[in-house]
Order: C-alpha cells, then sequence, then structure tokens
C-alpha cells in the first residue's frame, strides 16, 4: 500500500531550544525516502519517532549552514552501521563540495554506504524516474543555497468499459496512450474519450531564503509547501538583513503560488511559541499548520482537500 506524508524531525534555526531540535524533514513519497537537510540530532530524532535509515534513499541539503547539515556525519555513518543496501543519492549546492566531504569523512569509521553525491550547479532539473521529478531554483540567502521541488507526471486513467465499447484493444491501446488520438472504426479518437487525467502530486521545500521569485516557482500549484518563517512579520527589517522570511511572507507566497498547504518551521529560538505564526499565516493563507518536531503531515489528494473543505462549510 502506497504511503505519502511528511515526518517533521526538527523545526529550530540556529540554536536548538528545549523542545526544538534542529531541521531535519522526511518525505515518505510510497518507496521513496527524502531526508531533507539534516541538522545536528537529526539521527536521535529518526531513532525517537521510529524512522529506520533504510527508509532513506535520497538526501536533499539546501546549503551548508550548519543547523541544516551538521547531522548528515551521523546520518552517513548510520547508513553505514545499518548496511543499507541500496544506493543513496545525495544533493547540495556544489560549491559546498569541500563541506559535504569533510561531513562524510568526519571521523573514523568503516563506510559501507552507498552514496551517490550530485553537486548542483545551478537552478533545474536535478533527478527523474518514472515516479518523480525533483528540480532546483537557486534562493536568495547569501550563500548559496537551493530549494527543491518534487513532481509526480500526471498520469492518465483509462476506461476499460470505455474501450470496449470503441473496440480499442492491444496495440491500439498503447498507440493510443503514446500519440493521444488515432484513427479507428472511420473516425478519430481522442485520448481523453477514454481516460480522465489524474494531475501528479506535488511538494516543495524552501529553506533558508528572502521572499524571491524562485520560492514562487518552486511552490507553483504544489500539494504541499514546507517553507521557512524564521521571523515574525514585525521583524521584517531583521529578516530581510539576515536572508529569511517570515510568516506572513511564507503565506503570501503560498497565496500568488496557488499552494494548496503550507507548513510553517525553522523558528527563531526566540519565539516561545507558534501560535503567532499561525495567526500571522492564517490571515493571509487558509490551510497553514505550524510544524512541531514529531508533526506527521499526510500528502492529501486535491479531490481529497476539496471534499474536505465542502464538508466543513456546509451547514
Amino acid at each position: 500500500m502506497s504511503s505519502r506524508e511528511l515526518l517533521v524531525l526538527g523545526t529550530a534555526s540556529q540554536v536548538p531550544t528545549r523542545h526544538r531540535n534542529h531541521n531535519g524533514y522526511f518525505l515518505r513519497w510510497d518507496e521513496h525516502g527524502f531526508l531533507f537537510d539534516p541538522g545536528e540530532g537529526t539521527q536521535r530524532q529518526m531513532v525517537h519517532f521510529g524512522l529506520n535509515a533504510a527508509a532513506i534513499t535520497r538526501i536533499l541539503v539546501t546549503h551548508f549552514h550548519g543547523d541544516h547539515c551538521l547531522g548528515l556525519a551521523g546520518i552517513v555513518q548510520r547508513i553505514s552501521l545499518d548496511r543499507v543496501p541500496h544506493t543513496v543519492d545525495v544533493h547540495y549546492p556544489a560549491s559546498g563540495q569541500v563541506y559535504f566531504e569533510r561531513l562524510r569523512g568526519a571521523s573514523i569509521f568503516f563506510d559501507q554506504s552507498h552514496l551517490a553525491p550530485h553537486g548542483i550547479e545551478d537552478s533545474g532539473e536535478i533527478a527523474r524516474n518514472d515516479a518523480f521529478t525533483i528540480t532546483a531554483r537557486r534562493l536568495d540567502h547569501g550563500v548559496d543555497c537551493f530549494g527543491y521541488r518534487i513532481q509526480e507526471p500526471d498520469r492518465w486513467n483509462v476506461s476499460t468499459a470505455r474501450l470496449e465499447e470503441l473496440g480499442l484493444r492491444g496495440p491500439l491501446v498503447g498507440q493510443l496512450k503514446r500519440e493521444g488520438r488515432i484513427e479507428h472504426g472511420g473516425r478519430v479518437i481522442r485520448l481523453e474519450e477514454v481516460a480522465t487525467l489524474r494531475r501528479g502530486q506535488s511538494v516543495a521545500f524552501v529553506m533558508d531564503t528572502r521572499a524571491c521569485p524562485a520560492a514562487i516557482e518552486l511552490a507553483r500549484d504544489v500539494d504541499l509547501f514546507v517553507c521557512e518563517a524564521t521571523f515574525l512579520h514585525s521583524e521584517i527589517q531583521e529578516a530581510q538583513e539576515y536572508g529569511h522570511m517570515t510568516a506572513r511572507q511564507a503565506a503570501e507566497i503560498a497565496r500568488e503560488a496557488g499552494a494548496l498547504k503550507l507548513v510553517l518551521t525553522h523558528f527563531s529560538q526566540r519565539y516561545e511559541s507558534s501560535e503567532p505564526f499561525l495567526a500571522e499565516a492564517r490571515a493571509i493563507h487558509g490551510d497553514v499548520v505550524a510544524a512541531e518536531d514529531g508533526l506527521v503531515v499526510p500528502l492529501r489528494t486535491r479531490r481529497e482537500l476539496r471534499a474536505e473543505a465542502a464538508e466543513l462549510e456546509a451547514p
């Protein structure tokens, strides 16, 4: 049975607190597992929340500030210790190659991991297979920093009854799927006559950055948008100075991009409660969650979300 969900391992920016670990986010995507920005303590958080190292198939680092990468050393050694048999792809800014190498070999251990490093030079597609495409976009943080988007391809669900009705079978069905139209029985049959298009799901992950066009591009029409909200808008000048966003800015990006659900995270240590972040963002975008360590956010389909919204609006 397929399962798609976000497990939040840590939500603190720069300095962990008693209640918030450094960054760490695990996206379960059927048999694939994406680990984003493993900060210090991520390995312990995985144990605490029941995440096995073998579930990780890909690691994506936005940039090499410590709160986003210092846990990588422990993760690599845990992958080795557990003898994870598959290759784990690792994506990160190419300009930080030296930091990746230092973290990978941070201490003495017998390395039995199977890592495939991929340094990112610039914005664009960085991985593709039948299940998803991964795109990276350069953000605005003062150091090389990339946001990521996971996109499932759209797929046609073909009606068997309709195919039988039109006398289509075998190679003709394959041709129709490939070409979008065929001639049969003295007329042109189009794919949309026998199939419905199922929109692929998508997730965007945007960490340390000022508000910028790339963040909007990554979040365009996504089902789940995980976004940094280091400050409240009362500290907008400080956010701008240090290359970060406020909760209001994150919500404005989500609204402009048409993102369905917004998950706020990466909170400054100065704030004890996330409630003001929720209030600030919900004034702009309707579906907002303030992340807490251990939070699980299911990746819902648009049909499910619309049905849920209609249920809530019903008298």
